[in-house]
């Protein structure tokens, strides 16, 4: 599993189409285990162009803050899960790293109220 985080400053970004950068996290959902983390800066904004360059780069879910209607639309159709509405923070803390393992309800996908409880705890 490729996760996309849109980052602006090292933290998540508020608005997914103004992000600097993004992190680039591949999961194995079964050991629950982060295997590779890079940080790239994506081709200038365009309307419609991060969703299907996040496709190219093998994405299969995005967390987000804010995220317009278009780019949920694109990525639903390109097959790429999104959980917008994520209060900011850093890849690590949004992943809730514990001992290099990825908690069980971001790896889950359960559903974003899950997530973001699960984001509150590791306040």
């Amino acid at each position: 599993m490729k996760i996309a985080i849109p980052l602006a400053a090292g933290r998540l970004s508020d608005h997914f189409g103004h992000c600097e950068q993004f992190a680039l996290v591949e999961a194995d959902p079964a050991s629950k285990q982060i295997l590779k983390q890079t940080v790239v800066t994506p081709p200038p904004h365009a309307p419609g162009l991060l969703p299907r360059w996040l496709h190219q780069q093998g994405v299969n879910v995005v967390i987000a803050g804010g995220i317009g209607q278009r780019a949920q639309s694109l990525f639903a159709k390109a097959g790429i899960t999104v959980k917008a509405g994520v209060a900011g923070g850093t890849p690590e803390t949004l992943l809730l790293f514990k001992d290099g393992k990825v908690a069980r309800q971001f790896v889950g996908l359960q559903t974003e109220s899950a997530l973001v409880a699960a984001l509150e705890a590791t306040k």
